[in-house]
Protein backbone atom coordinates (compact mmCIF):
# COMPACT_ATOMS: atom_id res chain seq x y z
CA UNK A 1 0.00 0.00 0.00
CA UNK A 2 0.90 3.53 -1.03
CA UNK A 3 -0.28 7.18 0.30
CA UNK A 4 -1.93 8.71 -2.58
CA UNK A 5 -3.21 12.57 -2.64
CA UNK A 6 -6.65 11.88 -3.53
CA UNK A 7 -9.62 14.34 -4.64
CA UNK A 8 -12.07 15.22 -1.36
CA UNK A 9 -13.67 18.70 -3.25
CA UNK A 10 -13.54 21.47 -5.57
CA UNK A 11 -14.88 24.78 -6.47
CA UNK A 12 -14.08 28.03 -8.09
CA UNK A 13 -15.63 31.53 -8.50
CA UNK A 14 -15.88 33.76 -11.57
CA UNK A 15 -15.69 37.64 -10.93
CA UNK A 16 -19.78 39.24 -11.99
CA UNK A 17 -18.12 41.38 -15.04
CA UNK A 18 -18.38 39.34 -17.54
CA UNK A 19 -16.80 41.20 -20.81
CA UNK A 20 -18.16 39.77 -24.11
CA UNK A 21 -16.24 39.90 -27.48
CA UNK A 22 -17.85 43.15 -28.69
CA UNK A 23 -16.21 45.07 -25.56
CA UNK A 24 -13.13 44.74 -27.67
CA UNK A 25 -14.33 46.44 -30.93
CA UNK A 26 -14.28 49.87 -29.51
CA UNK A 27 -11.10 49.39 -28.18
CA UNK A 28 -8.38 47.97 -31.07
CA UNK A 29 -9.08 47.21 -34.58
CA UNK A 30 -10.70 43.47 -33.43
CA UNK A 31 -14.40 42.29 -34.32
CA UNK A 32 -15.99 39.32 -32.52
CA UNK A 33 -15.83 36.71 -35.80
CA UNK A 34 -12.08 37.31 -35.72
CA UNK A 35 -11.60 36.29 -31.35
CA UNK A 36 -13.52 33.55 -31.83
CA UNK A 37 -11.70 32.27 -35.09
CA UNK A 38 -8.47 32.66 -33.77
CA UNK A 39 -9.07 31.82 -29.71
CA UNK A 40 -12.16 30.53 -30.15
CA UNK A 41 -13.24 32.74 -27.20
CA UNK A 42 -17.02 34.56 -26.87
CA UNK A 43 -16.44 35.63 -23.25
CA UNK A 44 -14.48 36.73 -20.06
CA UNK A 45 -14.81 37.76 -16.36
CA UNK A 46 -12.98 40.71 -15.25
CA UNK A 47 -12.57 41.54 -11.97
CA UNK A 48 -14.53 44.21 -10.20
CA UNK A 49 -12.65 47.73 -9.09
CA UNK A 50 -10.75 46.83 -5.74
CA UNK A 51 -11.54 43.00 -6.33
CA UNK A 52 -8.24 41.27 -5.94
CA UNK A 53 -6.86 37.65 -6.62
CA UNK A 54 -7.05 36.74 -2.80
CA UNK A 55 -10.53 38.00 -3.39
CA UNK A 56 -11.10 35.25 -6.06
CA UNK A 57 -9.62 32.78 -4.12
CA UNK A 58 -11.14 33.07 -0.72
CA UNK A 59 -14.18 32.61 -2.75
CA UNK A 60 -13.19 29.46 -4.81
CA UNK A 61 -12.13 27.74 -1.78
CA UNK A 62 -15.04 28.37 0.20
CA UNK A 63 -16.84 26.49 -2.82
CA UNK A 64 -14.27 23.66 -2.35
CA UNK A 65 -14.17 23.56 1.42
CA UNK A 66 -18.44 23.26 1.10
CA UNK A 67 -18.42 20.87 -1.92
CA UNK A 68 -15.66 18.34 0.07
CA UNK A 69 -18.10 19.11 3.43
CA UNK A 70 -14.81 19.87 5.90
CA UNK A 71 -14.16 22.50 8.02
CA UNK A 72 -10.79 24.94 7.05
CA UNK A 73 -9.65 23.63 10.24
CA UNK A 74 -9.09 20.14 8.87
CA UNK A 75 -6.37 22.10 6.49
CA UNK A 76 -2.57 21.21 6.84
CA UNK A 77 -1.57 24.20 3.96
CA UNK A 78 -2.67 26.17 1.51
CA UNK A 79 -0.80 26.23 -1.96
CA UNK A 80 -1.86 29.18 -4.79
CA UNK A 81 -0.65 29.20 -7.82
CA UNK A 82 -0.55 32.82 -9.40
CA UNK A 83 1.23 35.22 -11.19
CA UNK A 84 -0.99 38.29 -9.85
CA UNK A 85 -0.53 38.43 -6.72
CA UNK A 86 -2.20 41.50 -4.51
CA UNK A 87 1.39 42.99 -3.34
CA UNK A 88 4.80 41.97 -3.93
CA UNK A 89 4.85 40.01 -0.30
CA UNK A 90 3.34 38.44 1.43
CA UNK A 91 2.00 35.79 -0.72
CA UNK A 92 -1.99 35.64 -1.68
CA UNK A 93 -1.92 31.93 0.08
CA UNK A 94 -1.25 33.79 3.57
CA UNK A 95 -3.80 35.89 2.66
CA UNK A 96 -6.19 33.41 1.88
CA UNK A 97 -5.42 31.48 5.42
CA UNK A 98 -6.07 34.65 7.43
CA UNK A 99 -9.16 35.30 5.32
CA UNK A 100 -10.73 32.03 5.94
CA UNK A 101 -9.54 31.85 9.87
CA UNK A 102 -6.88 28.96 9.69
CA UNK A 103 -4.64 29.79 12.36
CA UNK A 104 -2.48 26.44 11.63
CA UNK A 105 -1.18 25.17 9.04
CA UNK A 106 1.26 27.21 5.99
CA UNK A 107 0.45 28.81 3.02
CA UNK A 108 2.69 29.53 0.15
CA UNK A 109 2.71 30.91 -3.52
CA UNK A 110 3.83 28.80 -6.36
CA UNK A 111 4.39 31.46 -9.80
CA UNK A 112 4.92 29.19 -12.94
CA UNK A 113 2.74 31.54 -14.86
CA UNK A 114 -0.04 29.25 -16.96
CA UNK A 115 1.37 26.27 -15.62
CA UNK A 116 1.21 27.21 -12.30
CA UNK A 117 -1.50 25.11 -11.54
CA UNK A 118 0.28 21.64 -12.34
CA UNK A 119 3.13 22.71 -10.30
CA UNK A 120 1.50 23.74 -7.36
CA UNK A 121 -0.53 19.86 -8.02
CA UNK A 122 3.20 18.55 -7.88
CA UNK A 123 4.20 19.91 -4.74
CA UNK A 124 0.95 19.09 -2.99
CA UNK A 125 1.15 15.58 -4.30
CA UNK A 126 4.75 15.47 -3.02
CA UNK A 127 4.24 17.14 0.12
CA UNK A 128 0.97 14.35 0.73
CA UNK A 129 2.79 11.18 -0.34
CA UNK A 130 5.88 11.71 1.94
CA UNK A 131 3.59 12.76 4.82
CA UNK A 132 4.24 16.24 5.62
CA UNK A 133 0.81 16.74 5.51
CA UNK A 134 -2.95 14.87 5.41
CA UNK A 135 -4.98 17.44 3.18
CA UNK A 136 -3.64 20.52 1.46
CA UNK A 137 -5.79 23.22 -0.34
CA UNK A 138 -4.45 23.78 -4.06
CA UNK A 139 -5.76 26.97 -5.29
CA UNK A 140 -5.02 28.86 -8.79
CA UNK A 141 -6.19 32.37 -9.34
CA UNK A 142 -5.53 35.55 -11.51
CA UNK A 143 -6.51 38.69 -12.32
CA UNK A 144 -4.69 39.39 -15.38
CA UNK A 145 -6.93 42.68 -16.53
CA UNK A 146 -4.72 44.07 -14.26
CA UNK A 147 -1.59 43.57 -16.68
CA UNK A 148 -3.14 44.09 -20.19
CA UNK A 149 -2.43 46.50 -22.33
CA UNK A 150 -5.84 47.72 -23.89
CA UNK A 151 -3.66 48.79 -27.04
CA UNK A 152 -2.61 45.13 -27.99
CA UNK A 153 -5.11 43.01 -29.92
CA UNK A 154 -2.92 40.12 -30.03
CA UNK A 155 -3.51 39.77 -26.17
CA UNK A 156 -6.06 42.08 -24.84
CA UNK A 157 -8.93 39.83 -25.92
CA UNK A 158 -7.43 36.46 -24.66
CA UNK A 159 -7.08 36.71 -20.92
CA UNK A 160 -9.75 36.59 -18.26
CA UNK A 161 -10.12 36.28 -14.45
CA UNK A 162 -11.47 33.53 -11.77
CA UNK A 163 -9.74 30.95 -9.67
CA UNK A 164 -10.49 27.42 -8.80
CA UNK A 165 -9.65 25.39 -5.81
CA UNK A 166 -9.02 21.70 -5.55
CA UNK A 167 -8.81 19.95 -1.75
CA UNK A 168 -6.67 17.08 -1.73
CA UNK A 169 -5.89 14.69 0.87
CA UNK A 170 -4.37 11.39 1.85
CA UNK A 171 -5.48 8.11 1.19
CA UNK A 172 -4.09 4.73 1.15
CA UNK A 173 -3.44 2.80 -2.66
CA UNK A 174 -2.96 -0.12 -4.06
CA UNK A 175 0.02 1.47 -6.03
CA UNK A 176 -1.60 0.67 -8.84
CA UNK A 177 -3.01 2.65 -12.17
CA UNK A 178 -6.60 1.42 -10.88
CA UNK A 179 -6.14 3.88 -7.71
CA UNK A 180 -7.55 7.18 -7.09
CA UNK A 181 -5.52 9.87 -6.47
CA UNK A 182 -2.38 11.79 -8.47
CA UNK A 183 -0.87 8.69 -10.71
CA UNK A 184 1.87 10.76 -11.98
CA UNK A 185 3.62 13.82 -12.68
CA UNK A 186 6.13 15.34 -14.97
CA UNK A 187 7.11 18.90 -14.74
CA UNK A 188 9.35 21.00 -17.32
CA UNK A 189 11.12 24.24 -18.03
CA UNK A 190 13.06 26.03 -20.55
CA UNK A 191 14.42 29.54 -20.10
CA UNK A 192 15.59 30.23 -23.36
CA UNK A 193 11.99 30.91 -24.66
CA UNK A 194 11.42 33.59 -22.02
CA UNK A 195 10.62 36.00 -24.76
CA UNK A 196 7.78 34.14 -25.96
CA UNK A 197 5.34 35.60 -23.19
CA UNK A 198 6.56 37.66 -20.28
CA UNK A 199 5.61 40.58 -18.60
CA UNK A 200 7.47 43.88 -19.36
CA UNK A 201 7.80 45.24 -15.63
CA UNK A 202 9.05 43.99 -11.72
CA UNK A 203 10.14 45.08 -8.71
CA UNK A 204 14.18 44.93 -9.65
CA UNK A 205 13.73 46.19 -12.89
CA UNK A 206 10.57 49.17 -13.89
CA UNK A 207 9.24 49.21 -10.28
CA UNK A 208 6.35 48.29 -11.47
CA UNK A 209 3.75 45.30 -13.01
CA UNK A 210 4.45 46.00 -16.18
CA UNK A 211 2.47 44.36 -19.09
CA UNK A 212 2.01 40.95 -20.87
CA UNK A 213 3.47 40.67 -23.92
CA UNK A 214 3.67 37.38 -26.33
CA UNK A 215 5.10 36.37 -29.38
CA UNK A 216 1.58 34.32 -30.64
CA UNK A 217 3.00 32.45 -33.65
CA UNK A 218 6.36 30.82 -32.19
CA UNK A 219 4.23 30.24 -28.56
CA UNK A 220 1.41 28.28 -30.90
CA UNK A 221 4.04 26.24 -32.56
CA UNK A 222 6.32 25.26 -29.07
CA UNK A 223 2.73 25.08 -27.16
CA UNK A 224 1.15 22.04 -29.05
CA UNK A 225 4.38 20.32 -28.81
CA UNK A 226 5.37 20.44 -25.33
CA UNK A 227 1.75 20.02 -24.81
CA UNK A 228 1.73 16.69 -26.53
CA UNK A 229 5.32 15.50 -25.67
CA UNK A 230 4.75 16.09 -21.39
CA UNK A 231 1.07 14.85 -21.35
CA UNK A 232 2.37 11.56 -23.21
CA UNK A 233 5.46 11.35 -20.24
CA UNK A 234 2.95 11.58 -17.39
CA UNK A 235 0.65 8.75 -19.16
CA UNK A 236 3.62 6.95 -19.73
CA UNK A 237 4.45 6.87 -15.73
CA UNK A 238 1.34 6.38 -15.15
CA UNK A 239 1.61 2.97 -17.50
CA UNK A 240 -1.66 3.41 -19.45
CA UNK A 241 -2.27 4.76 -23.04
CA UNK A 242 -4.19 7.47 -23.81
CA UNK A 243 -7.05 5.40 -25.13
CA UNK A 244 -7.88 4.86 -21.05
CA UNK A 245 -8.02 8.58 -20.40
CA UNK A 246 -11.81 9.29 -20.00
CA UNK A 247 -11.42 13.64 -19.99
CA UNK A 248 -8.50 15.48 -20.94
CA UNK A 249 -8.32 19.22 -18.46
CA UNK A 250 -6.20 21.44 -20.75
CA UNK A 251 -4.83 24.79 -19.75
CA UNK A 252 -7.69 27.09 -21.35
CA UNK A 253 -5.97 29.33 -23.63
CA UNK A 254 -6.82 28.77 -27.26
CA UNK A 255 -9.19 26.40 -28.48
CA UNK A 256 -6.83 25.66 -31.43
CA UNK A 257 -3.97 24.86 -29.17
CA UNK A 258 -6.39 22.39 -27.38
CA UNK A 259 -7.72 20.76 -30.96
CA UNK A 260 -4.13 20.28 -32.01
CA UNK A 261 -2.74 18.51 -28.89
CA UNK A 262 -5.53 16.23 -28.45
CA UNK A 263 -5.45 15.32 -32.25
CA UNK A 264 -1.78 14.76 -31.83
CA UNK A 265 -2.40 12.60 -28.86
CA UNK A 266 -5.39 10.46 -30.71
CA UNK A 267 -8.14 11.82 -28.44
CA UNK A 268 -11.56 13.24 -29.69
CA UNK A 269 -12.69 16.31 -28.86
CA UNK A 270 -16.00 14.56 -26.61
CA UNK A 271 -13.67 13.88 -24.12
CA UNK A 272 -12.01 17.21 -23.47
CA UNK A 273 -13.49 19.65 -21.19
CA UNK A 274 -13.36 23.16 -22.89
CA UNK A 275 -14.20 26.32 -20.94
CA UNK A 276 -12.41 28.64 -22.48
CA UNK A 277 -14.96 29.79 -24.60
CA UNK A 278 -16.62 31.74 -21.43
CA UNK A 279 -13.32 32.46 -19.35
CA UNK A 280 -10.68 33.23 -21.65
CA UNK A 281 -6.95 32.63 -20.94
CA UNK A 282 -7.09 32.38 -16.96
CA UNK A 283 -3.33 31.48 -16.74
CA UNK A 284 -3.07 29.63 -13.33
CA UNK A 285 -6.68 29.41 -12.48
CA UNK A 286 -7.98 27.60 -15.61
CA UNK A 287 -7.68 23.96 -15.60
CA UNK A 288 -9.16 23.55 -11.49
CA UNK A 289 -11.90 26.26 -13.02
CA UNK A 290 -12.50 23.83 -16.05
CA UNK A 291 -12.15 20.87 -13.69
CA UNK A 292 -14.63 22.07 -11.24
CA UNK A 293 -17.44 23.01 -14.19
CA UNK A 294 -16.58 19.25 -15.64
CA UNK A 295 -17.29 18.07 -11.90
CA UNK A 296 -20.53 20.04 -11.45
CA UNK A 297 -22.23 19.56 -14.65
CA UNK A 298 -21.79 15.53 -13.80
CA UNK A 299 -19.01 15.23 -16.87
CA UNK A 300 -16.36 14.19 -14.56
CA UNK A 301 -17.05 10.89 -11.61
CA UNK A 302 -15.83 9.42 -9.17
CA UNK A 303 -12.96 6.70 -10.91
CA UNK A 304 -12.50 8.85 -14.01
CA UNK A 305 -8.85 9.05 -15.33
CA UNK A 306 -8.01 13.03 -15.97
CA UNK A 307 -5.42 14.35 -17.88
CA UNK A 308 -4.38 17.64 -17.33
CA UNK A 309 -1.46 19.57 -19.01
CA UNK A 310 -0.62 23.09 -19.16
CA UNK A 311 2.29 25.40 -21.08
CA UNK A 312 3.05 29.07 -19.80
CA UNK A 313 5.57 31.85 -19.76
CA UNK A 314 9.20 30.96 -19.00
CA UNK A 315 9.01 28.70 -20.55
CA UNK A 316 7.52 26.14 -18.21
CA UNK A 317 5.03 23.06 -18.70
CA UNK A 318 3.80 20.13 -17.60
CA UNK A 319 0.72 17.15 -16.81
CA UNK A 320 -0.69 15.80 -14.19
CA UNK A 321 -2.35 11.89 -14.51
CA UNK A 322 -5.31 11.56 -11.80
CA UNK A 323 -8.03 9.26 -10.96
CA UNK A 324 -11.02 11.15 -9.87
Amino acid sequence: MIRRAVPLGIGHYLPDRIMPNSHFEKLVDTSDEWIRTRSGIERRHFAAEGQTTSDLAVRAARSALDNAGIDVSEIDGIIVATSTPDLTFPSVGTMVQAELGMTRGFAFDVQAVCAGFIYALCNANAMIVSGQADRLLVIGAETFSRIMDWTDRSTCVLFGDGAGALILGAEEGAGTSEDRGILATDLNSDGRYREMLYVDGGVSTTGTAGKLRMQGNPLFRKAVDKLTSTAEAALEKTGVSADAVDWIVPHQANIRIIQGTAKKMGVPMDRVIQTVQDHGNTSAASIPLAMSVGVADGRIKRGDLILSEAIGGGLAWGAVALRW
